[in-house]
């Protein structure tokens, strides 16, 4: 199972004792994947659909701890799907059991008709913060999905309407995480891409066992990636020490060409023939060798110098030339 059907598993189990909570998640549940239908003797029946069975389990159980309501589950394959996936529905049949539910719900407009919107909710149902985490976890068992974070941190609930998502939005940033919106094609997508926000959704949710998992693997991501930085760290600290000496080696060679090691300073020759004999020396352990010794700093002057004097022997060599 993947990280999100885990997490989804986990919440399924999740119902909590108020009254008031289980009819805020109820609500999430039915504004994103339910219907009402309409009999010609005006009689009700409501259906929520769903491809994961864990959803199923929830929804079936609210309506039953919350309602005293048995409904119907039903398991078709779908339409036109090559890969086998199931669509559960749902069903509560008894036309004054809909009438409870949707009068909890607050899906009734003043006229007593059905609202044609299922969600946004009724901001009477998420007034609480123990509702609005509620409204959150069924949002989410609806038409969330948490990506595998061995991979890439990715959170979303996928709404189908603009007011539906910046109700989301609204509900979720009280609680510290920024979530943003984007559309993709019809739906549009209440989203969060870091991990400690993605760790502070599982704690919202109430998903405790899905947030101590997340929390491993991103110590196990953290310490690989700081082991990653220092080794190219000291990859790039090597590769510059060792250019570093290529160079010093190729300018004191051209200055013994030239001029001579014994023509230099008696300072600059003295770290001119010890790095010739000492290639891999570090400029401390160069410095340990000279007598009086010198810092790492000195032993970097003199090299620098020779460096300098190569140089303009080298211009001095090509201005003579064009001459």
């Amino acid at each position: 199972m993947s990280f999100s059907g885990d997490v989804k598993e986990e919440l399924s189990y999740l119902v909590s004792t108020a009254r008031h909570c289980q009819i805020a998640e109820l609500a999430a549940l039915v504004g994103m994947c339910g219907s009402v239908c309409i009999s010609a003797s005006e009689r009700y029946s409501l259906k929520i659909h769903t491809e994961n069975q864990t959803v199923a389990r929830k929804c079936f159980t609210l309506l039953q701890k919350t309602f005293n309501i048995s409904s119907d589950v039903s398991v078709r394959l779908q339409k036109r799907d090559t890969r086998g996936n199931l669509i559960f529905t749902i069903l509560v049949k008894r036309h004054e059991d809909v009438i409870r539910v949707l009068q909890a719900l607050k899906l009734f407009t003043e006229d007593g008709e059905i609202s044609e919107q299922m969600s946004p909710a009724n901001q009477l149902l998420v007034q609480k913060s123990c509702c609005r985490r509620a409204f959150i976890r069924g949002a989410f068992l609806a038409a969330g999905s948490i990506s595998d974070p061995v991979k890439s941190y990715h959170f979303e609930i996928a709404c189908a309407s603009m007011a539906r998502a910046e109700q989301l939005q609204m509900l979720i940033r009280p609680f510290g995480p920024d979530a943003k919106i984007v559309q993709r094609k019809k739906y549009y997508i209440v989203y969060i891409k870091e991990g400690a926000q993605i760790v502070d959704m599982l704690n919202i949710m109430e998903a405790h066992v899905s947030l101590m998992n997340l929390e491993n693997i991103r110590i196990v991501r953290e310490m690989r990636n700081a082991v990653n930085r220092k080794v190219n760290c000291e990859a790039a600290n090597i590769n510059k020490t060792v250019n570093a000496a290529v160079k010093q080696l190729e300018d004191i060679r051209y200055l013994e060409r030239i001029r001579g090691i014994d023509s230099l300073p008696a300072g600059l020759a003295d770290i001119a023939q010890l790095r010739l004999e000492n290639p891999d020396a570090t400029l401390k352990e160069l410095g340990m060798m000279l007598t009086p010794s010198v810092g790492k700093s000195g032993v970097n002057h003199r090299l620098r110098k020779l460096s300098q004097l190569a140089e303009e022997l080298r211009q001095n060599k090509e201005e003579n030339y064009y001459d």
